[in-house]
């Protein structure tokens, strides 16, 4: 099936950061069904008004790599680790699409053949072409890299619109909002002022390769209904672009 995309989106293709902790709900390790089932249904919606969606998850609900020093295991030997936990949080979630009616396919950066394909860029874009959400695990593949990296990677790769950033919060801010409920949120930011100011959008490696690329960056709440609104062009969380005013022509700051 191939999707004909919806002309009042400002997004054709888009791929969509979550984070391995967004899919524990509040258990506090591991998978909350019910959250993965949320989750796949927000993604369903907007597959469904004809979006091409790819999506990168972490694994920090299962295993965190740059935590293993506390364990006494080689940081090379932990990010593997992790990444095996991205690959498992990827197969809860084709699972939960599949049973919405939403096809996927699941592509892995370390090769594991019974379980998922390998990535291959051309092949992962010829999916997204037939309507099929393609779930990318196991990060880039490497140790010492991020998932943020490899969202930004994956999206330049394959010529995403946008790169969406699902979060605990509502955006950026300028310190942790957890801890400073008086801190301010940014609406829009340049990739510069994000890279100088050492704020937490994504890592810094992944900033710069979207900057180098001109890929915008919206960081927002995985609330039930936010993607959709982010895909209508509705002005929430905060976007990373590198002509802010253009994008966001109109938005209060």
């Amino acid at each position: 099936m191939t999707l004909t995309a919806n002309p009042k989106r400002p997004y054709r293709r888009i791929l969509l950061k979550l984070s391995g902790e967004a899919l524990m709900g509040e258990q506090g390790y591991g998978l909350d069904p019910a959250v993965v089932r949320s989750i796949a249904r927000e993604v369903a919606a907007v597959h469904e008004h004809g979006t091409e969606v790819a999506l990168v998850v972490g694994g920090g609900n299962l295993f965190r790599g740059r935590d293993s020093s506390a364990l006494g295991i080689d940081r090379a030997t932990a990010d593997y680790m992790g990444m095996l936990g991205t690959v498992m949080n990827g197969l809860a979630l084709q699972d939960a699409l599949e049973k919405l009616g939403v096809p996927t396919r699941v592509q892995t950066a370390i090769g594991m053949n019974e379980v998922a394909e390998p990535f291959i860029r051309r092949r992962a874009e010829r999916h997204l072409e037939l309507g099929r959400v393609v779930l990318l695990v196991a990060g880039t593949g490497n140790p010492y890299f991020s998932t943020d990296t490899a969202a930004a990677l994956r999206a330049v790769e394959l010529h995403a619109d946008v790169l969406l950033k699902a979060t605990k919060v509502e955006g950026v801010y300028e310190s942790d909002p957890l801890r400073n409920p008086l801190a301010r949120r940014y609406h829009s930011l340049s990739y510069t002022e994000a890279l100088q100011r050492e704020i937490e959008v994504m890592d810094g490696a992944a900033v710069q390769l979207c900057k180098e690329n001109g890929l915008p960056i919206i960081v927002f709440n995985l609330a039930p209904g936010n993607v959709e609104r982010v895909m209508n062009g509705e002005p929430i969380g905060t976007i990373v672009a590198r002509d802010v005013s253009a994008v966001l022509a109109g938005e209060e700051s």
